[in-house]
């Protein structure tokens, strides 16, 4: 099973960017597809992106789409998460998760068995 931790998570104004990292230990990361999660207090944790184990194919929520870009390093055992033009409806605490996916389960959170802590967002307006 693979370990995740997240990290640059933050404070920022409406408008900046962020650029969260997601450390995979454990073997065989490049095996997994990985996405990233977020829940706003009171509300359920919902997709955000996520990308196959080879990079090949992603899928991103309608409302990142064209502000977040999610990538990866298998030889870092590392996922990125680029957000830009953050907004106040961004804040959140962000997750990655890892599993054995198929292309209907990308954004299922039930599908990933991996998960880190998550860190938070904070987008000021």
């Amino acid at each position: 099973q693979v370990q995740l931790v997240e990290s640059g998570g933050g404070l920022v104004q409406a408008g900046d960017s962020l650029r969260l990292s997601c450390a995979a230990s454990g073997r065989t990361f490049s095996s997994y597809g990985t996405g990233w999660f977020r829940q706003a207090p009171g509300k359920e944790r919902e997709f955000v992106t996520a990308i196959s184990a080879s990079g090949g194919t992603i899928y991103y929520a309608d409302s990142v789409k064209g502000r977040f870009t999610i990538s990866r390093d298998n030889a870092k055992n590392t996922v990125y998460l680029q957000m830009n033009s953050l907004k106040p409806e961004d804040t959140a605490v962000y997750y990655c998760a890892a599993g054995f996916l198929v292309s209907s389960t990308y954004l299922m959170p039930q599908a990933y068995y991996s998960w880190g802590q998550g860190t938070q967002v904070t987008v000021s307006s």
